[in-house]
């Protein structure tokens, strides 16, 4: 009975020509053995299982041969080859540094590279996971390494160069591996197969490659396990179901129920791939990499970049006709945001569950209720209008106009007695107007949106709640629901009839300080500096700010009808009155320094220059 050997050994390449996916590198290899142009050092760096250690033992075997093929290949009959290939060579040793890291290591080492070969022409030291030496060892290793004997070749292979120090990259000549391609794996693989007598379908093996993610040795050992598990009938399904792969007709059947809004089938869909053991950030990953695909498939010229099979790629691009460019940005950039927040999340499942939800409401969102909604809006708000005018002329009906002369009566009879001031909450010079109406008729009238808008087109037009005030800007591009709102803020708005009462420093303070806080965030700057302002109360009702300049003085004179509204309001008192000023230059006086205080006492008190003399003081 033979003894099994496993596929990453069994086919262990043993010529250039057989190393898969490295051509650029063994052509150069192949050349300078050639060319016998050989380096004293060389440095093998790349991802696991691409071939370094092969290369370099295929290297070394090669430069050792008597009988160089033409194509650079070694003939494998010599006595330099034969006693390679049976692994009695004495020209190669092969070191592993990360259990040989020490100094006293290296110092064996330097020791037997003095001694020459007694077959061939060079002694080749393959050093592998050489980023393993400690700082010592290397330092130890340098003048070896950078003036060796005549035949002696070192060969450091590592996967993290980036740990090597830089005095031992300067020696060397370095080839960098690359990670091998799924068409290259796949190909191989197919010929491993086709060798031992399986049968393989092509997205099966398309899986098994991915899956090794660039490594040929891991391709191999995947193999060797899929072909115990299928006894040599390779199929998809197989291979699926024993490497615990997410499937692709998953992704393809989700992203379905997100075109089709299925809000309810992709969440049953989820379930079922939790059921089979799959963790939610790796499922999440996989549906930002079919996006992904599906935006590479949108054009034929980049279905290459797919590394997929041919029956799956034809089933990207028809995917692709179907999924909007739009869809595929925001189903991208929602799955990023729940992959950043799913190791942070307490209830991962939920928040998946959540970007699924988005997902399947993108399309709807996007291209149907905003629609449906820009096309509703329109006939809704008509008919909120005419129903409110509706409404309006239907009040207006006998008992509430006997309503409106009885309170008009009540308030004549009260301005007999005493003149109150009315407040009423519309808009600059309209709100005049209307007062002048009501004085001169007895009744108010309330202006129109069109009026608001011939006469102050540019200007800040309030809108007043119970205990807020906010502010919006109205230009000659208005929105129809900034109309609507500015219209209902108009006739929503109510006369006001305040009193006189008497009110403290602290009282005119706090509702200063109240208004500066209801103010939008576009006017910061202004709520910052009616926080920080001194207000002088000139007499019961009248009071002053004083500012630093007059671009400030200007803003707050803007904003003075409706400081005084608020103010009278709050302070229920129909006469607060506010006034602005820049401040005088000689009222913004710097404080003192410790010298000129110390002078202004002593002038008033003589004995402190005794005082400094006799204790010899200094100011500072």
């Amino acid at each position: 009975m033979n003894q099994y050997i496993v596929s990453a050994r069994k086919y262990r390449p043993s010529t250039f020509a057989s190393v898969v996916g490295q051509g650029s590198l063994t052509t150069t290899l192949k050349n300078a053995i050639a060319g016998d142009k050989l380096a004293h050092a060389y440095l093998f760096c790349g991802p696991r299982g691409v071939g370094k250690t092969t290369c370099a033992r295929i290297f070394a075997k090669t430069i050792n041969c008597f009988h160089v093929t033409p194509e650079g290949e070694a003939c494998n009959k010599c006595e330099s080859c034969v006693s390679f290939n049976e692994q009695r060579s004495y020209n190669i040793y092969e070191l592993d540094a990360a259990s040989n890291n020490k100094v006293d290591d290296i110092r064996l080492l330097v020791e037997q590279v003095r001694i020459p070969p007694q077959i061939g022409k060079y002694k080749v030291y393959i050093i592998d996971e050489v980023h393993m030496l400690s700082t010592q060892a290397f330092n130890a290793f340098l003048k070896t390494l950078e003036e060796p004997p005549q035949h002696a070749i070192f060969i450091l292979a590592t996967t993290e160069k980036h740990k090597i120090i830089p005095t031992i990259l300067s020696r060397c000549q370095i080839y960098d591996f690359n990670r091998i391609r799924v068409d290259d794996i796949v190909t191989h693989l197919e010929e491993v197969a086709q060798r031992e007598g399986y049968s393989a379908e092509p997205e099966a093996l398309n899986i098994i490659a991915l899956k090794a993610d660039g490594g040929m040795r891991d391709a191999l050992s995947i193999f060797d396990q899929v072909v115990s598990f299928t006894r040599g009938n390779i199929t998809y399904e197989e291979v699926i179901r024993n490497l615990n792969v997410l499937d692709y007709e998953y992704y393809f059947r989700l992203t379905e129920f997100f075109l089709q809004n299925k809000v309810s089938d992709a969440l049953l869909l989820f379930n079922d791939i939790l059921s089979k053991g799959f963790e939610g950030s790796h499922f999440i990953s996989g549906l930002a990499s079919h996006f992904r695909d599906l935006l590479v498939s949108k054009d034929e010229v980049t279905l290459p970049l797919l590394e997929v099979g041919a029956a799956i790629r034809e089933r990207y691009k028809e995917q692709a006709k179907m999924s909007p460019v739009d869809f595929l940005y925001k189903g991208l950039a929602l799955c990023n945001q729940c992959d950043i927040q799913y190791r942070e999340s307490k209830n991962k499942r939920l928040l998946v569950e959540l970007t699924l939800i988005q997902l399947a409401q993108l399309i709807e969102t996007k291209e149907g209720s905003k629609k449906k909604q820009a096309q509703q809006i329109k006939p809704i708000v008509k008919e909120e209008r005419v129903k409110d005018n509706s409404n309006t002329s239907s009040s207006q009906s006998l008992g509430a106009k006997q309503q409106t002369k009885e309170r008009a009566i009540q308030q004549q009879s009260s301005s007999e007695v005493r003149e109150p001031q009315q407040v009423h909450y519309k808009t600059g010079d309209t709100s005049s107007q209307a007062k002048a109406t009501k004085n001169n008729q007895g009744e108010t009238k309330k202006p129109s949106l069109k009026d608001l808008q011939g006469s102050n087109s540019n200007k800040k037009i309030p809108s007043f709640n119970k205990n807020e005030i906010s502010f919006s800007i109205r230009g000659g591009n208005q929105t129809e629901t900034e109309e609507q709102q500015s219209k209902e803020v108009v006739s929503s708005s109510k006369e006001v009839v305040l009193g006189d009462a008497d009110f403290t420093d602290e009282e005119l303070k706090d509702s200063w300080v109240d208004y500066a806080m209801s103010l939008p965030i576009e006017h910061k700057a202004s709520a910052m500096r009616m926080k920080s302002a001194t207000l002088n109360r000139i007499d019961e009702v009248t009071f002053e700010m004083v500012v630093d300049n007059a671009i400030i003085e200007r803003d707050f004179i803007t904003l003075k009808p409706f400081i005084e509204s608020y103010l009278r309001k709050q302070l229920d008192n129909g006469g607060v009155t506010m006034e602005v000023r820049v401040i005088e230059p000689e009222e913004n006086k710097r404080p003192f320094s410790r010298m000129e205080k110390f002078q202004m006492m002593a002038d008033k008190n003589k004995a402190l220059y005794k005082l400094r003399d006799e204790f010899d003081l200094e100011l500072y």
